[in-house]
């Protein structure tokens, strides 16, 4: 069945984003609870892992934090990871955490808050300290045509525009395919699987495709 994964692993799957994916792009709470504006389809392929854990932060003082309780962790177009953020997600990971990370160095996606507004999503992604702990780059081609064009990943079709591509630093930790835009690697006793953009989560979705690709990247970053 189209948009179908791998069965989910017990237990709940977290969700950390900048991305209008569980909620709609509303000016306020009565506007957001009057809205008729049709979710977001990823909301729907995502609770077929599990229940949703929508994540503020990812850190907390003198505890685990809300990392703790979880095993699976989307972190689709994040805001910018503070200090304790990147040193609870780094010992997450490493202790046997699985990571589906979407990070787009030019977000494609348009939103109804104007630039400079802290509700719009995050224009580039902001992660090389703790992408770089772990053995990778992200860079970006600025020459490169506007326009969504698809990458092969495991034999699924991945919508991508303006992509960026990973270099692997540690090339016995991570190994990259797909040109660069996709990358996986093995960090202590987890796994992190990072793509280079995020047009596979834009909203427009008529003929589906978007929906399998997402799919076919969490069973991919959470399967056995």
């Amino acid at each position: 069945m189209r948009g179908r994964s791998a069965e989910p692993a017990a237990g709940p799957v977290g969700l950390f984003t900048n991305l209008p994916i569980l909620w709609n792009e509303e000016a306020d709470v009565a506007d957001l609870l009057k809205s008729s504006e049709t979710p977001h389809w990823a909301r729907a392929v995502l609770a077929r892992q599990g229940p949703i854990m929508a994540l503020d932060t990812l850190d907390a003082p003198g505890g685990k934090g809300p990392l703790g309780g979880l095993s699976r962790l989307v972190m689709a177009q994040p805001r910018a990871l503070g200090p304790g953020e990147n040193v609870a997600l780094d010992t997450w990971v490493r202790g046997g955490g699985r990571l589906l990370l979407l990070a787009d160095p030019a977000l494609t996606e348009d939103s109804h808050f104007a630039i400079g507004d802290p509700r719009r999503p995050q224009a580039v992604v902001l992660l090389s300290p703790i992408l770089k702990r772990w053995g990778l780059e992200l860079r970006f081609d600025e020459a490169q045509a506007f326009g969504d064009h698809d990458v092969q990943v495991g034999g699924t079709s991945v919508p991508v525009n303006l992509a960026g591509s990973f270099i692997a630093i540690d090339a016995k930790a991570c190994a990259v395919e797909a040109d660069g835009v996709l990358a996986t690697c093995r960090i202590g006793a987890g796994r992190l699987t990072a793509l280079a953009d995020a047009a596979v989560l834009a909203r427009e979705d008529e003929d589906g495709g978007r929906e399998e690709a997402f799919a076919a990247l969490l069973g991919r970053a959470f399967r056995d």
